[in-house]
């Protein structure tokens, strides 16, 4: 996995303002299957309430992505940082809040334990990775956002959707890891 996440190198954007932050893209591996968790937030935060989204948020001062992510995956759903295993990195992403987003990919111990801060978590649940690879469970549909047509990805996964920069972090990590769409779903 090491080797997929590093060759080639993650893509990063041209130098800017936007304030930097990172994402914990926790994942570990049970019944044979690769898994990620993800948390939805609460829905009386200022920003992305209600959102599926990965542990993350901005950077400190003189804080590296990797710091930022685990300190936030600690604050957010209570996983023990040293317990974690770095993986690698996705490509870095830019966030419509002017956020600039690393996600850091890194091996969860399994059973894995979380402790849900009640003011930022209202679920934390796990997905196969494979999911994401199910054509079955994937829309890209046209919208329009601040005027603009889109298109985004929506991952549907049972009854959430997933969209977003959750989605295009999903999308990367599935393409990074050569999980083929369709390969084994009878397509």
């Amino acid at each position: 996995m090491r080797s997929r996440l590093a060759s080639p190198p993650p893509r990063r954007l041209a130098p800017s303002d936007g304030r930097r932050a990172a994402v914990l893209v926790p994942v570990f591996v049970e019944a044979g299957q690769l898994w990620t968790l993800l948390t939805k937030r609460t829905d009386d935060l200022p920003h992305h309430k209600s959102q599926y989204a990965f542990p993350g948020g901005g950077q400190e001062l003189g804080e590296d992505p990797w710091a930022a992510a685990l300190r936030e995956a600690e604050e957010e759903v209570g996983i023990e940082t040293k317990k974690i295993l770095r993986l690698g990195e996705l490509d870095e992403l830019s966030a419509s809040s002017g956020y600039r987003i690393i996600p850091c990919v890194g091996a969860v111990p399994v059973p894995l334990e979380t402790r849900p801060n009640p003011g930022e978590i209202a679920e934390v649940f796990a997905v196969p990775v494979s999911a994401f690879a199910n054509p079955r469970l994937v829309e890209d549909r046209m919208v329009k956002i601040d005027g603009q047509e889109r298109m985004i990805r929506i991952y549907h996964v049972g009854n959430r959707r997933i969209w977003g920069l959750t989605a295009k972090i999903l999308k990367n990590l599935v393409g990074r890891l050569g999980i083929a769409m369709a390969e084994d779903f009878g397509q």
